[in-house]
């Protein structure tokens, strides 16, 4: 699935978008990766099967390379990866698949003032996946120390004003190339969210409106009761193994970031369950204009089938989570969850695989960057 993975795009938005380096006779963007956690790795396998696009030229974590290497390979929730990873002696990745043959190299630094690239290395892109370098000033020594010239950051940059917030198939055209040098792919739950609330806000008006993102486990918790160093949040210290956990999510009021008029008017929680991968997040919207079940269905189901085809999905099978593992879409809505209330009350359901899908979704606004560069 990783090595023939393809956009979400269609031939023809792939025209109008510029995606497509090699057509215009562009190299590919030379690409540092900062983080190899769980979207890290999972952005690398999908970036990896576009060579045309992306060439890594330098990885970075705070682990041994035989870790990252070991972990790039083997992967509990999402499978084996098909090309051969190995570790030479000399801190370098050696990734095989046929005939193709690339060698990265590695450092584990804390610090991006600490990466050592290699002498007459160019690094015009970086993916920032370490969850660490979140405000524009932590970032800048992208730019000071490793000369890149765009960032593509795997969540949401914290700062004031904001960090332009893209969510594929949403808002991708307010992208700037001449003054947009750090960008984002917001979060996982609010790439599901977003496309949902595109088709009900354009098409019936969302007055306001409340989440509730259904939440695998994540690193932010523990697996047994323990003290919790990353998160103050006193539930996340207990066993993520054993508890329905409700927390925050930022998801419901970063929706105004891609569409600014519904500020103030959405919020919502998280509540962390113990599964290890696929989500849902349950949408309830008061819209302005009378609606019904089928019409909400059928408005969800064009967009899925026309403007947010390979982005929005509409299943009409009744499923479970294990079903949307490794789906690359950002959100499947769920067609016999769907409700209507007195009219103007809608309740949506909306799947997500919040690693594999969002990894495509950053992947794919690295290659909208890399079309512009």
């Amino acid at each position: 699935a990783y090595r023939n993975h393809i956009s979400f795009f269609t031939e023809k938005t792939c025209i109008k978008l510029g995606y497509g380096r090699t057509k215009i006779g562009m190299p590919p963007v030379k690409v540092l990766l900062n983080g190899c956690g769980r979207i890290g790795r999972l952005a690398f396998r999908v970036a990896w099967a576009h060579p045309d696009v992306f060439q890594f030229v330098h990885l970075n974590d705070i682990t041994a390379v035989e870790s990252v290497a070991y972990l790039l390979k083997y992967d509990s929730v999402h499978g084996t990866w098909g090309p051969d990873v190995s570790v030479d002696g000399n801190n370098t990745i050696v990734i095989k698949d046929g005939d193709r043959v690339d060698r990265i190299p590695y450092t584990s630094s804390k610090t991006i003032e600490g990466i050592a690239v290699a002498e007459g290395t160019t690094v015009e892109m970086v993916y920032e996946c370490t969850g660490v370098f979140l405000t524009r000033a932590k970032i800048a020594p992208y730019f000071s120390h490793i000369c890149a010239k765009k960032v593509v950051v795997s969540a949401p940059v914290k700062d004031t004003p904001p960090v332009l917030n893209i969510v594929v198939g949403c808002n991708e055209e307010k992208y700037d190339p001449a003054i947009d040098h750090i960008v984002t792919a917001a979060s996982c739950t609010t790439n599901c969210l977003a496309p949902v609330v595109k088709v009900i806000h354009e098409n019936l008006g969302i007055e306001r409106g409340c989440i509730t993102t259904i939440h695998n486990l994540t690193n932010t918790q523990t697996i047994v009761d323990a003290p919790n160093a990353k998160k103050a949040d006193l539930r996340r210290a207990r066993s993520g193994l054993v508890n329905l956990a409700p927390t925050s999510t930022g998801s419901a009021t970063a929706i105004a970031l891609i569409f600014p008029e519904l500020k103030g008017k959405l919020n919502g929680l998280a509540v962390r369950v113990p599964l290890t991968n696929a989500s849902i997040t349950d949408c309830v919207f008061d819209v302005r204009r009378a609606t019904s079940e089928p019409e909400v269905n059928q408005l969800l189901k064009e967009a899925s089938e026309t403007y947010l085809k390979g982005i929005l999905g509409f299943d009409e099978v009744p499923k479970v989570s294990t079903d949307y593992v490794n789906d690359p879409r950002s959100s499947i809505v769920d067609a016999a969850c769907t409700q209507v209330i007195d009219g103007t009350m809608v309740k949506i359901y909306a799947w997500y695989d919040n690693e594999y899908g969002y990894s495509c979704r950053m992947v794919d606004l690295a290659k909208y960057v890399a079309a512009r560069m």
